[in-house]
């Protein structure tokens, strides 16, 4: 039942040692995987995770923390705000799908129900796959179009249909590597990992010996609003933000670990260290180079050859991040119909990479609203994080049933409400009301208290205070959800 290699019918059936082999009705897929069936140790989870925190979002995170604060508080804002947002996230996804080998949204059925599952992959995933991978195509779009520039001598701007063309490329490169499934991902994280490191670690200590902390520390940030405390709390939303957005992909990744150990810390090396490194090395550079655009100022910063060979192998982690998410993704939109499952898996994959590719065609717009896009991932994302995160540690007490999580609804102790919780949507709601309350994620109006309080850490709270309290009210007396 291994993963490492999907074909027209990726998802197998169950081998009869399998702790659920033989259940009546239910889902046909996607059953645990066995600890020999587990292809990923720490080392392979470290590299993945690596190479997916040094892609260029890391580098153009840093350079929308660039817009509000300086270096020193940036330094402050990312190692809290990642940290917190990827702990959280760990906590949630990659414990217990690395626990019992199952996949992230298929554990989510024991809090929002069979059918609540399918109506959030329906609504959410199509929407975070296609903005994360349009980015990181648009961005080795113009990865090469800048080297192109410098060696070459073209003069190919940002926004010009050969921008357009390679990201399309790039596109089509991540489906050829989605069809040899997670063994790809894992071979070429291998190699691109290290690189990425030493080539990120190198941009710094570049940036320092030429600018120097207290040059860089003296530098103005891009574009604040203009309150230190306000732009402060704001750089940390934003960090949040990249720490939560992790939370769609990472359970699904996670499966293929051994144990929840292995799953957890690499979580901290790349997740959170690598991308901090990288964010602090797009903060500086920015705030040099007055550009939030990572693409424009590595060659600046490393020279022709080690800028292009920078941004080469930046592009290279692009693609790697976006097949990586993607096959998570794909693996998740199995389970919302029947129908899905019976997709060659070339097809489901071209599918899951057509509405990035339509984003690609409005490069500009889609880089100005990055930014915003972060505070929108924590809008959404802490509030599913924080109902995970308390139905699973704080109610179940870190125990699943794995039979019930695929048996029909109507023998399942998950069954809830024909398959929905209510419960869990509404703290989720609550919690999404919450962040409204402090921060406008469109225009960054902020209520008074959110300079002392961010807007993602209540958001988070009153979640799992709601999830808690209506659970053990009206869930658990009325003898639904297996709380008992």
């Amino acid at each position: 039942m291994s993963e490492t290699a999907p074909t027209a019918a990726p998802v197998s059936a169950p081998s009869s040692t399998s702790p659920v082999a033989g259940v009546r009705g239910g889902d046909t897929g996607g059953f645990p995987l066995l600890r020999g069936e587990r292809t990923w140790g720490f080392w392979s989870f470290t590299s993945v995770n690596v190479s997916m925190a040094i892609a260029t979002w890391a580098f153009l995170t840093g350079g929308s923390i660039a817009l509000f604060v300086g270096a020193q508080a940036a330094v402050a804002t990312m190692v809290v705000g990642n940290l917190v947002g990827v702990v959280l996230v760990a906590l949630t996804t990659c414990v217990p799908s690395a626990k019992y080998g199952v996949e992230q949204f298929v554990a989510l059925r024991s809090v929002l129900g069979r059918n609540g599952v399918r109506l959030l992959l329906a609504l959410l995933l199509p929407c975070l796959l296609a903005t994360w991978n349009a980015i990181l195509a648009i961005m080795i779009g113009r990865a090469l179009t800048n080297i192109s520039n410098a060696l070459l001598g073209t003069e190919l701007r940002q926004d010009s249909p050969v921008v357009i063309g390679l990201c399309l490329f790039a596109l089509a490169l991540a489906w050829i590597l989605l069809l040899r499934g997670s063994s790809a991902v894992s071979r070429v994280n291998n190699l691109v990992a290290p690189v990425l490191a030493v080539l990120t670690l190198l941009m710094l200590v570049v940036i320092l010996r030429e600018h120097g902390p207290a040059e860089l520390t003296a530098l103005a940030p891009l574009d604040p609003v203009g309150l230190p405390l306000l732009d402060y709390t704001i750089a940390l939303e934003l960090c949040l933000g990249a720490g939560f957005s992790w939370w769609a992909i990472t359970g699904n990744l996670a499966r293929l670990t051994p144990t929840p150990r292995v799953a957890f810390w690499p979580n901290l090396i790349g997740l959170f260290a690598a991308s901090t490194v990288a964010g602090l090395v797009g903060c500086f550079a920015a705030l040099a180079f007055d550009s939030s655009d990572p693409t424009t100022w590595l060659i600046p910063i490393g020279g022709v050859a080690l800028g292009s060979l920078a941004l080469l192998f930046v592009a290279f982690a692009n693609l790697t991040s976006m097949v990586g998410q993607t096959y998570s993704g794909a693996l998740s939109v199995q389970r919302l119909h029947q129908g899905l499952r019976r997709l060659p898996w070339s097809l489901l994959a071209a599918l899951l990479l057509v509405p990035g590719a339509v984003m690609v065609f409005f490069p500009g717009g889609v880089y100005d609203l990055f930014f915003r896009f972060l505070a929108l991932v924590s809008l959404v994302i802490a509030p599913l994080c924080a109902v995970y995160f308390a139905d699973f540690y704080l109610l179940r007490r870190r125990t699943l049933h794995l039979r019930d999580l695929y048996i029909e609804d109507s023998e399942s102790r998950y069954g809830f409400w024909r398959g929905f919780n209510p419960v869990a949507f509404v703290s989720v709601a609550a919690g999404t009301l919450t962040y409204l309350a402090l921060l406008n994620p469109f225009t960054f109006e902020s209520a008074a208290l959110f300079p002392y309080l961010t807007a993602s850490l209540p958001a988070f709270a009153a979640t799992a205070l709601v999830h808690v309290l209506l659970t053990r009210t009206i869930v658990r007396p009325l003898n639904k959800g297996g709380y008992k």
